[in-house]
């Protein structure tokens, strides 16, 4: 996921891909517990993704109280 097209994102979607993205990482989690996970390198690819996203929307959110 690309940081230029995270900040073209309005906040409510930004909010959508969160939840979608924490999402993804539950289920990674638990596909791992059960030893089904092939792909660990995707845990990691989420989890950054999901600081990607909450810094843009912090940066939104400050940009706004300004």
């Amino acid at each position: 996921m690309d940081v230029k097209e995270l900040r073209t994102k309005t906040p409510d979607q930004l909010r959508d891909e969160l939840v979608a993205l924490k999402k993804e990482a539950f289920n990674l989690r638990f596909r791992q517990a059960t030893g089904q996970l092939e792909n660990t390198a995707r845990m990691r690819a989420v989890r950054r993704d999901v600081a990607r996203v909450k810094t843009v929307l912090n940066e939104k959110a400050r940009q706004a109280a300004k």
